[in-house]
């Protein structure tokens, strides 16, 4: 893999809730270190590299305490706000004292929405306040080559098909069963979680349920006899790749693992982030449009019936699509994304061209 030149990027998290906007800007800062950037990460909450890096940083990136730590540092050749998170203004004042105006860039969130490829790559030049004069550009995260794409590190899918499901499950004390399939779960706390519970138990299950309320819930629960629970505990970012791998259906929430269960090529069920405004909703449509365009009738309906109920928008029984066809539509869509240059090819490509 040939590096690109050396720069120093800034990238700002400030997490919200969960580990989504940690686990993106983690997995953006280990993916531009690996390709030879140097990476200061400024986030308001380390906590979660914890387990997601639990044997620290990799070369080429530094983690610093946001705000406390800020005063002193100059601004880098590209700062990245994440998600709309709000720059330090001393900070913006120091990128606008460089001699040569560093490249501003705003990560916004993941969705298959038309306004995406309307907006992505917009600039929002800054007339007033400590920024004046710099620009800022809008990055879209998208499915599209009119988007800044997905993150995917290069060798990614490789390793994915070298990978031991067997071996790796061996290693957690476990081992599949005759006739069992293997299912994940990272979830929200969900009130249709009996259901799902009552649909996986149709056949020999075996639950490898990610930390969080819902393994707390399912620890105290009497699971029926067709159903066994593993806790799995907090895990880095390559061992979760690992379980979405090994498993035969990913449960995944957020935006994080969202991408990376498509990169597994496994079928999967998504749970969006609930928005109290509801716009939960046209967002989980419109990524479900895009994934079942090509899909047939009878298996387009089920998927949409079952993300659909998974997430409170429809009411009635939780069935799950058929096994075959939900393999074959998750590879289809896996090699419909694979010739996309990915994000961090983008950002690398934007940063070089402004240089």
């Amino acid at each position: 893999m040939s590096l690109s030149p050396s720069l120093v990027w800034d990238l700002f998290c400030r997490v919200i809730d969960n580990f989504g906007d940690v686990g993106v800007s983690w997995r953006l800062a280990r993916d531009l270190a690996a390709r030879g950037q140097r990476v200061r990460l400024w986030i308001d909450d380390a906590t979660p590299l914890r387990w997601m890096a639990p044997r620290g940083w990799p070369p080429g990136i530094t983690v610093h305490d946001w705000p406390s730590s800020e005063t002193e540092a100059e601004a880098g050749d590209v700062v990245i706000e994440t998600f709309g998170c709000e720059l330090p203004p001393a900070f913006v004042a120091r990128m606008a004292a460089r001699a040569k105006a560093p490249l501003w860039l705003n990560l916004e969130y993941l969705s298959a929405e038309a306004y995406v490829e309307r907006s992505h790559g917009l600039s929002s030049p800054q007339f007033s306040g400590p920024g004046r004069g710099l620009g800022k550009r809008f990055f879209y995260p998208g499915f599209s080559p009119r988007t800044g794409g997905l993150l995917r590190e290069p060798g990614l899918l490789k390793a994915q098909s070298q990978f031991d499901a067997s071996a790796w499950l061996a290693a957690l004390g476990l081992q599949r069963r005759t006739g069992e399939r293997i299912v994940s779960l990272f979830a929200y706390p969900n009130p249709r979680l009996p259901d799902l519970l009552a649909t996986l138990a149709e056949q020999p299950t075996l639950l490898l349920v990610c930390p969080g309320a819902v393994q707390a819930e399912l620890l105290q629960r009497e699971l029926p006899a067709p159903l066994r629970l593993h806790a799995l505990p907090f895990v880095s970012q390559d061992e979760f790749d690992a379980l979405l791998w090994a498993a035969d259906l990913n449960f995944v929430r957020g935006e994080d693992s969202f991408v990376r269960a498509q990169w597994a090529g496994k079928p999967f069920v998504w749970q969006i982030y609930r928005q109290d405004d509801g716009a939960h909703g046209p967002k989980l449509n419109a990524f479900l449009d895009l994934y079942l365009q090509d899909a047939r009738a009878e298996l387009a309906a089920a998927t949409r019936s079952c993300w659909r109920r998974w997430n409170e928008l429809e009411a009635g029984h939780l069935r799950l699509p058929a096994a075959e066809t939900a393999i074959a539509q998750a590879l289809h869509w896996r090699a419909q994304l694979a010739p996309q240059q990915d994000l961090c090819s983008q950002l690398l490509g934007l940063a070089h061209k402004s240089s």
